[in-house]
């Protein structure tokens, strides 16, 4: 067995899926530039301080570390920038996958597991959406996620590599021991915005779209711990080391919360209200977003332990008053 790179491991899902390396004693080398990581968030390992995109690094560090797989997590995430500036999204995630993809193939190395995300989906036309549903992404984040995904399908039809693309849902919460979570600021994750709110690091937490045809008229969105997330990781590595075919898997949990159902998972663990403004619905927004799980489930026997709302907030509120006691 060889080792791992890991592009964008100081982050917030790569550097969980880095502790859960370490923890079983897999060689990682780190690959980040840290302009939105934290080189404190890699606990295990090596951090190497480069670009994803720098083919030659990465064919260096592949052969002289001699690391049989690649996990891809350095990415541009924020929605809003990606439609404002779309050319970067496709420069930094569409053509950067494209180069460590073809410095894997001349090093070499055959595993290769991709961030991917259910924007591929755009608006779904049911729910639960499996993976086999139409691909209609509607900003450029989610389509530079999708050329990505294309390229390393057409990459694997060739039989020069073995790629698995995760289509992450929402991702929440923070590492149950406490050491790391979600750092970066100005963040837009619900539950992690809501956290903040929650202890006074915003004066508010906005609710965008009441009248959704939902429930109870705000949308709906598929919550998946961080620790979940990063074990599916960890078992794509295992099956794709043991001969497992190039594959695509949605990553949640297979049922959804809304807006509003959110919110009161954090007063209620938090013991307070929140301060809640209502606002209009944000264009391109989906009503509802909710992965079939079933194919990770079946093929690589993938079972999550943190599936309960409560416990997703309480990780993500213990991380936030740990950062907040740092900075004070």
């Amino acid at each position: 067995m060889g080792g791992v790179l890991v592009t964008g491991g100081a982050g917030y899902i790569g550097s969980h899926v880095v502790r859960q390396l370490g923890e079983r004693h897999e060689q990682v080398v780190v690959l980040d530039d840290l302009s939105t990581g934290h080189a404190g968030a890699v606990l295990h390992g090596e951090l190497v301080l480069g670009d994803a995109g720098d083919a030659t690094l990465i064919r260096e560090l592949l052969q002289d570390y001699r690391l049989d797989a690649v996990m891809h997590f350095a990415a541009r995430t924020v929605v809003p920038e990606s439609v404002s500036d779309p050319l970067k999204y496709y420069r930094e995630n569409s053509e950067k996958t494209r180069a460590l993809a073809e410095a894997a193939l001349e090093a070499g190395v055959e595993n290769f597991i991709f961030s991917s995300s259910a924007a591929v989906y755009g608006i779904p036309p049911s729910i639960p959406v499996e993976e086999d549903a139409p691909l209609y992404p509607i900003n450029p984040y989610g389509s530079s996620k999708l050329v990505s995904e294309w390229m390393l399908r057409d990459v694997a039809a060739s039989g020069a590599l073995r790629p698995v693309s995760l289509r992450y849902f929402n991702v929440a919460g923070a590492d149950p021991g406490g050491r790391i979570g979600q750092s970066t600021p100005e963040a837009t994750l619900l539950i992690k915005v809501a956290c903040e709110a929650a202890i006074g690091l915003r004066e508010e937490v906005a609710i965008y779209g009441t009248d959704y045809s939902t429930p109870d008229g705000t949308g709906v969105r598929d919550f998946i711990h961080v620790e979940d997330l990063a074990s599916a990781h960890i078992q794509c590595l295992d099956h794709l080391r043991s001969g497992g075919q190039a594959a695509t898997y949605n990553v949640g949990y297979g049922h959804g919360y809304s807006v509003r159902e959110v919110l009161e998972a954090v007063e209620r663990v938090h013991g307070a209200e929140l301060p809640v403004r209502e606002a209009d619905r944000r264009p391109g927004d989906p009503p509802a977003l909710v992965a079939d799980t079933g194919r990770i489930r079946t093929e690589l026997a993938w079972e999550p332990r943190y599936d309960d709302l409560d416990e997703i907030v309480r990780s993500a509120l213990a991380w936030e008053q740990k950062l907040c006691g740092a900075h004070a």
